[in-house]
C-alpha cells in the first residue's frame, strides 16, 4: 500500500501510533557534538516529524535501542538471582537502508549464530522498522553502493519526503489500519545509486600474507579509543561486569556493557597475556572480520558502508583507504 501524506496527516499517525509504540529516528541535539560547538545527530524518541533530522548523517546508528550500551542480565543476592523485567511496548525506528542492513548482521551474531541470545531476541521481537530513502549520493563518507546496502524492500514501512509531503509504503498489515489517511500515490523509493567515495573490496586474497603485511603499522598512530567500534551498526562485542552493593557486597548485579577490539585489554587471558597489543594490530583484526572472516561464515560482509568509523576517528584515520589499500596489493583495484 503506497500513500502520500501532508505532515499534518503523518504526525496525527505518529500520534496514533504512540499510544502502542515508541517511535524512535535521528534527532539533533544543539552542543552535544564531537566540537563544542558542533550538535551530536543521534537516536531519541520524537512525536512529530519536524523532530526528524533529515539533512546529515546520525553520528550514532539506531543498535542501542535493541542491543543497550549498558544492560542489566540479573540482580544477585545471597540467595539467589531475578532477571529485570523488560519493557513490552513496541518499538518503532526511522533508520537508512544500510542501519537495516545492519540489523540482520547483527541478527546473524545474536540469533543465527549456534544459540540464540534471548536478551536481544527479546528486544528485537517487538522493534517495527521505517526505512528513509537518502539523497542524492548519500553523504561526504558513505560507501554503501559497493556492499550492496544501498538499498533495501524489506521493511515494514519505507518513507520519502518530497516537495513537503511524505510518502509511504506501507507492508507491514499491523500497520496498515493507522494509515487510512491521505490519498493512494504511486512513487518509487529513494536510494542512493552512485557515491561519492569509490570503494573496491577486495575478495580473493592470501590471508597469511596479508596479515602479515607492513601497511598494518601505519595504522599505530590509532590511539585505541574504540569510537569507530561505538559508532558501528554491526560490532557486537560486549563485556560483563559485576557491580557489587556498597553496604552489601555480596548483592549486586551482573551487566554486559559493549566493548572494542581496539580497546586495551578487549583480548588479555588469564595470566596476563594479550593478544594483538599494538595498534596496527588491531585494526587489522577489526577490518579483516568486516570484509572477510564474517562474509565466510555468513554470506555477507559484516560491513555495510555507512561511514560512521570515518566520521568517529579522532586520529582521522580512514577505513575506506584502508580496503582501497588492500585492493591494490592483491591486485584488485579498479584505479
Amino acid at each position: 500500500m503506497k500513500k502520500q501524506f501532508s505532515k499534518v496527516e503523518f504526525n496525527s499517525i505518529l500520534s496514533n501510533l504512540s499510544k502502542e509504540f515508541d517511535i524512535y529516528a535521528p534527532v539533533s541535539k544543539p552542543f552535544k557534538g564531537m566540537f563544542s560547538d558542533t550538535d551530536l545527530i543521534t537516536y531519541d524518541k520524537i512525536n512529530s516529524i519536524d523532530q526528524i533530522h533529515l539533512n546529515e548523517k546520525s553520528f550514532y546508528s539506531a543498535k542501542e535501542i535493541t542491543l543497550p550500551m549498558r544492560q542489566t542480565i540479573f540482580y544477585f543476592t545471597e540467595n539467589g538471582f531475578t532477571e529485570p523485567e523488560i519493557s513490552q511496548k513496541k518499538a518503532l525506528v526511522f533508520i537508512r537502508s544500510c542501519d537495516l542492513h545492519a540489523v540482520n548482521r547483527v541478527d546473524q551474531i545474536y540469533l543465527n549464530n549456534k544459540f540464540s541470545d534471548k536478551y536481544y531476541e527479546e528486544a528485537k521481537k517487538r522493534v517495527k522498522y521505517i526505512v528513509m530513502g537518502c539523497p542524492g549520493k548519500g553523504w561526504d563518507s558513505c560507501f554503501c553502493v559497493p556492499f550492496g546496502t544501498n538499498t533495501s524492500d524489506n521493511y515494514n514501512l519505507g518513507v520519502t519526503f518530497k516537495d513537503g509531503y511524505i510518502f509511504a509504503d506501507v507492508k507491514d498489515r499491523e500497520l496498515e489500519s493507522y494509515f487510512t489517511q491521505g490519498i493512494n500515490k504511486d512513487f518509487e523509493m529513494e536510494f542512493v545509486s552512485e557515491n561519492l567515495e569509490k570503494v573496491n573490496i577486495p575478495e580473493n586474497f592470501d590471508l597469511e600474507n596479508i596479515i602479515t603485511d607492513e601497511m598494518w603499522k601505519d595504522y599505530d598512530r590509532c590511539i585505541k579509543c574504540g569510537r569507530c567500534n561505538f559508532t558501528c551498526p554491526t560490532c557486537t562485542c560486549f563485556t560483563t561486569q559485576d557491580i557489587f552493593n556498597r553496604d552489601n557486597e555480596k548483592t549486586g548485579e551482573r551487566r554486559r556493557v559493549w566493548a572494542s577490539c581496539h580497546v586495551d585489554n578487549f583480548t588479555t587471558m588469564a595470566g596476563g597475556h594479550e593478544f594483538r597489543k599494538q595498534p596496527g594490530e588491531r585494526m587489522r583484526f577489526k577490518v579483516m572480520h568486516k570484509i572477510s572472516d564474517f562474509k565466510k561464515r555468513f554470506g555477507v560482509h559484516m560491513c555495510v558502508g555507512c561511514g560512521r568509523c570515518e566520521d568517529a576517528c579522532p586520529e582521522y584515520i580512514s577505513y575506506i583507504n584502508c580496503i582501497n589499500k588492500l585492493a591494490k596489493k592483491v591486485g584488485e583495484s579498479n584505479e
